[in-house]
């Protein structure tokens, strides 16, 4: 009879109290793929759904190992990314992050601990990608010389943004991909400075370039950063239709025939003239 008293109470509270916890739970719906986003140290957690007005979520940043800090402008926000670059002091440090499911802005809750989701680790040293970068371009008999601009990233140093060299310093390199203009052969060539010679090139040839950076130190996929636009030398045997586009000939052609028009048309006006005040002069005298 005891036994059956207790389970008639077990049932009971199970059945008053587990809907509560339910609703309570699911009120606050666990984030989702939540991944990472950087390029040039400039990083960006992400995550799905987009929150309800009934809940948000608080980002907490972790270095492995280390203690976890609230950030600032994420804490009970609507949004579903939160911009860490600043708070990833040290960039050769690896990180997690959790996202939590909390109540909005100005509402309160009972619960003690908040659904959450953990990020996959990243290590921003290794792991940020390498935006393209850009260079200046002086062609010479037989060589090339590029002026890469080492890219800002968005770590700070006092009120100066490092670059790419600053952080990795030895470590960048550049490799430069290059051909002759209209030509599909391709060559590649690995720098470990910003101011790059190449040389054994054709004089007088057209040649393309294109650069990116090149990090030897880092595993397999993430070693080279993304292609910068090309750039092209002049071709000093271009004939006129290399140079100009259709377009650009066929409206000087134009042009050069209007004004040849223009010029006859008035030289034939100018002798008609000439010639009739000729022969009004002849008429007077006679």
């Amino acid at each position: 009879m005891a036994t059956t008293r207790i389970e008639a109470g077990f049932y009971f509270l199970y059945f008053s109290f587990f809907p509560m916890l339910l609703s309570a739970s699911g009120s606050y719906p666990q984030a989702q793929n939540v991944t990472w986003k950087s390029t040039n140290f400039k990083t960006v957690l992400v995550w799905e759904p987009k929150p309800s007005a009934d809940y948000s979520y608080t980002v907490e940043l972790s270095p492995v190992g280390g203690n976890a800090q609230r950030i600032t402008n994420c804490i009970r926000s609507s949004q579903t990314m939160c911009d860490l670059s600043t708070a990833m002091t040290d960039p050769k440090a690896c990180y997690v992050a959790d996202v939590l499911s909390q109540p909005p802005q100005g509402a309160t809750s009972e619960l003690s601990e908040f659904p959450h989701k953990t990020s996959p680790k990243f290590c921003p040293y290794d792991d940020t990608e390498l935006d393209r970068p850009k260079f200046t371009l002086e062609v010479s008999e037989g060589s090339a010389t590029l002026n890469v601009t080492d890219s800002p990233t968005a770590i700070a140093n006092g009120h100066h943004l490092q670059t790419l060299r600053d952080i990795f310093s030895e470590r960048l390199h550049y490799r430069v991909t290059y051909w002759k203009n209209k030509s599909t052969g391709k060559k590649t060539s690995n720098y470990n400075t910003s101011m790059i010679k190449v040389t054994g090139l054709d004089h007088g040839e057209s040649y393309c370039f294109q650069v990116q950076a090149y990090i030897p130190s880092r595993t397999y996929g993430k070693q080279l950063g993304d292609l910068s636009a090309p750039q092209c030398s002049k071709d000093e045997n271009q004939t006129i239709i290399e140079v100009y586009s259709p377009a650009v000939i066929i409206s000087a052609i134009i042009l050069i025939l209007l004004l040849t028009g223009i010029i006859i048309t008035v030289t034939v006006v100018c002798c008609k003239r000439k010639k009739k005040a000729a022969n009004g002069e002849k008429k007077g005298v006679v």
